[in-house]
């Protein structure tokens, strides 16, 4: 298992992080999965007999059973593992049981605390973007739980770049604790995270955690032109990531199933491995309904894509330049900086 820096922090972790979507399955997210303790704890040997080093739940998984599932499963072996979790979806019917004010990030936490029965968090992180609360609140508060040492280090995650850059921003100028990484979702279904999400992270320093890299399990292979699949989260009520354009997407699953069969390995496989090849993606987060999905995946660490293979990939799946990137394509090409290669330096 390949380890990277996240971010520009100290921090070290696996270029794949095990997720725990499907810890619980109640409420919604029982579309996603439904494991139980024992098929936890035998996902969780498996991923630390591999190397993962680091576990990614939120508060709102399954209304908290996720966590507490963690929680069981890590009992006697807390300090083997990294634990990320989340904080600011909706947790009660009350008006501040939402949102990233410092009454429900402290509640969130110290809730969270209790559930993974653990005296700190590694990597807390904000869930999604609150336009409700100024940021200096939300920075505020993570700063105090810093600083009392029940959370080690802050990230973001689903913020748009303007949203990342003003955050980064306040915390520069006021001294607050600065995220070191964002979790996003990126994948070769959708790439739309290479206009500024990407670029802001190389430009900031800022460690990318991927959600959702096989987009939903449309990138596993068993989604083809004319192929009914008989299971798949696709099959349910869960919409996550929508899909604009499902013939392109096939072209990219095409280009999947064979380079995979020339590798003698899974679809899912030559997914995972392209995007560890791209700029400032840290680690995968990948969370499995069975043994041997989880298995596959797994294996995706050890994949080498040759340049060629990831060029095919990128040809199948390029977005097209948005304004005002084609601008710049044309006529800033002579003062780019890597940031903006991250996007431009295959149209340049």
């Amino acid at each position: 298992m390949e380890y990277r820096a996240l971010g520009k922090s100290g921090l070290r972790v696996s270029v794949l992080t095990m997720g725990t979507m499907t810890f619980g399955g109640t409420g919604p997210f029982a579309h996603v999965g439904s494991t139980g303790v024992d098929e936890a704890r035998r996902q969780v040997d498996r991923c630390l007999d591999a190397g993962i080093n680091l576990i990614d739940t939120a508060d709102v998984y399954s209304a908290g059973m996720s966590e507490e599932i963690l929680g069981e499963v890590l009992k006697g072996r807390r300090d083997d593992v990294l634990i990320a979790t989340k904080v600011r979806m909706t947790m009660g019917p009350g008006p501040n049981d939402a949102g990233l004010s410092r009454h429900h990030i402290i509640s969130g936490c110290e809730a969270s605390l209790r559930r993974l029965g653990t005296d700190h968090i590694d990597l807390y992180q904000v869930h999604e973007w609150d336009g409700h609360t100024p940021l200096e609140e939300t920075l505020e508060a993570l700063d105090l739980l810093v600083r009392s040492g029940k959370v080690r280090y802050v990230g973001t995650s689903n913020y748009s770049a303007w949203h990342l850059m003003k955050a980064l921003g306040i915390a520069d100028l006021r001294g607050l604790p600065r995220f070191v990484s964002q979790q996003i979702y990126y994948s070769l279904q959708a790439r739309e995270a290479e206009y500024e999400l990407i670029p802001a992270a190389v430009d900031q320093g800022l460690g990318v955690l991927v959600w959702s890299p096989l987009a939903g399990g449309l990138l596993s292979g068993k989604y083809r032109r004319g192929v009914q699949p008989s299971s798949g989260r696709q099959l349910t009520e869960w919409n996550e990531p929508p899909v604009y354009d499902q013939d392109r997407l096939y072209d990219i699953v095409d280009v999947l199933v064979a380079i995979g069969e020339e590798h003698g390995v899974s679809a899912a496989q030559v997914a995972l491995a392209y995007l560890l090849r791209k700029p400032a993606v840290t680690s995968l987060v990948i969370g499995a309904r069975t043994e041997e999905q989880l298995a596959d995946n797994l294996a995706a660490a050890d994949l080498k894509l040759s340049d060629e293979e990831i060029e095919r990939l990128d040809a199948a799946s390029a977005p097209p330049l948005i304004y005002p990137y084609w601008h710049q394509a044309r006529t800033a090409k002579d003062r780019l900086s890597p940031a903006d290669l991250t996007l431009l330096k295959p149209y340049v």
